[in-house]
């Protein structure tokens, strides 16, 4: 095996690679959970690994990781409802949080020396955050890697989104590799971008990131509801999904017969005022429960007869790795990314969808429709009735990708005077 010019210089009794990966995490689970899924296999799929995530995400420390993964916590960002940010906790003006951000990010590169950095979705990070890194670590030799999720949002939007950022500029000139977390047949990310024919080839579409039970070191404590068949309603983060939640509720509110029970799972994100008047309401359904939060929501989605979900991509993975009829109502807003995805998923047959357009403020929601909804869902096909060849090999594409780029080596500056 050749030697990075990264790890010329590096002691012996560390030998194994150095893997750094940036996820922006702006909002919701998602990024965090998927940035996780691929440091475990990794983790686990090298000899003396050190992995650390760089992350905003403000709940990374509730999750659990493998032995080699640890986690830098930048000063969280979070998206607004007009589709603006704003800081999540300190009384910061953007700015100034977003500089902090960027020494931190710069610091870590430097003290982690790197010989495979992994950006998550964003190819300048947030707000151009990672620009200096990018260029430090290129200089250095380090193999810098683009990892997209399957859906960015419709062309019209992301085009010209990320000509304004740089962002094509900064994949032509960074990324050694740009991973796509999908199958081109349900969607091509980057298509509708006009990219040079050497960053075409660049791409790899390495199929859908699968999940696993996660370890659980204690019996977990679930509501007695979920003994019997039951559904699942989850909003992943929690913070967009209300609408969806009422959806369900008003549904078991307007016909009590529905014969499969539902529980709730809120997550972190969502208003306090609403979780509680949200429970107030299920506190008088016999087939309904809720739950505010589970790290390990993968136990629950296994158990379950069926899903209902808002179809983001980490919510999807599951929803394939466990084999559960889904309903998906995809949100229309600030992305069309959810239902661009449910629309093919449904095509496919790998999950049945309700129009987004119900979960606007102010939208008249029929709950006969999501009743209707529920109780065909015990009938629906499996999703792996019409699995695609090699839907859900994410993980085990990414992994020889990794031990290929740790295979290659590129001219770079002496070690000792990058990093000094």
């Amino acid at each position: 095996m050749s030697i990075s010019p990264l790890r010329a210089h590096q002691p012996a009794s560390s030998s194994g690679p150095r893997i750094l990966i940036y996820s922006h995490d702006t909002f919701g689970l998602g990024h965090i959970r998927r940035c996780r899924a691929i440091a475990n296999r990794l983790a686990t799929s090298f000899h003396d690994p050190s992995i650390v995530i760089i992350s905003g995400s403000p709940v990374i420390g509730s999750f659990e990781f493998g032995d080699g993964i640890d986690y830098v916590r930048v000063p969280g960002v979070v998206k607004l409802p007009d589709g603006t940010y704003s800081t999540s906790s300190l009384s910061l003006d953007l700015e100034e949080t977003v500089r902090i951000r960027e020494a931190i990010i710069m610091a870590t590169a430097r003290g982690l020396r790197p010989d495979i950095l992994i950006v998550d979705k964003e190819p300048t990070g947030f707000r151009d955050e990672l620009v200096q890194t990018l260029q430090f670590l290129k200089e250095a030799g380090t193999r810098i890697v683009l990892g997209l999720r399957d859906v960015l949002d419709e062309p019209a939007v992301i085009v010209p989104e990320w000509q304004r950022k740089g962002a094509l500029a900064a994949l032509e000139r960074f990324y050694d590799e740009i991973w796509v977390y999908g199958l081109p047949q349900i969607h091509a990310p980057l298509e509708a971008f006009d990219l040079s024919p050497a960053a075409v080839r660049r791409i790899v579409y390495t199929g859908y990131i699968p999940r696993e039970l996660p370890p659980r070191p204690q019996p977990a404590r679930y509501p007695k509801l979920t003994r019997e068949p039951f559904v699942l309603v989850t909003t992943g983060g929690g913070g967009d999904g209300e609408e969806l939640i009422d959806w369900v509720i008003s549904a078991y509110e307007a016909d009590p017969s529905i014969p499969l029970g539902t529980l709730v799972v809120f997550g972190p994100f969502i208003p306090r005022a609403r979780r509680m008047a949200f429970i107030e309401r299920i506190a008088g359904l016999p087939r309904m429960d809720a739950i505010t939060f589970d790290t390990k929501i993968e136990h629950l989605m296994h158990r379950s007869e069926g899903v209902i979900a808002m179809g983001g991509y980490n919510t999807f993975c599951e929803i394939l790795s466990f084999d559960k009829r889904a309903l998906i109502v995809p949100r229309r807003t600030p992305r069309l990314e959810q239902t661009i995805r449910a629309e093919r998923a449904a095509e496919l047959g790998l999950v049945s969808m309700l129009d987004g357009a119900m979960l606007e403020p102010g939208a008249r929601r029929d709950p006969a429709m999501m009743g209707l909804a529920i109780r065909a869902l015990a009938e629906q096909p499996l999703p792996s009735k019409s699995f695609p060849k090699g839907l859900l090999d994410g993980l085990d594409r990414i992994e020889a990708a990794t031990h290929a780029l740790m295979t290659q080596t590129r001219i770079a500056a002496p070690r000792d005077a990058v990093f000094a």
